[in-house]
């Protein structure tokens, strides 16, 4: 679903890494060269992208 629903390539790598893998924020932050914040509001909001479609 992830791949059907979220369009943006780096969103969809970030969400799959965090829900598929359990990888925390700052890991995430640090490899996509991002802020925790941000790396937070790409989750939030493809998150419920997400839900909202199930």
């Amino acid at each position: 679903m992830v791949d059907e629903w979220i369009f943006n390539e780096r969103d969809r790598k970030i969400l799959k890494r965090r829900l598929l893998y359990g990888i925390c924020y700052e890991p995430l932050a640090e490899e996509f060269d991002l802020s925790v914040r941000q790396i937070k509001a790409i989750v939030y909001k493809t998150q419920k992208v997400l839900f909202s479609k199930i």
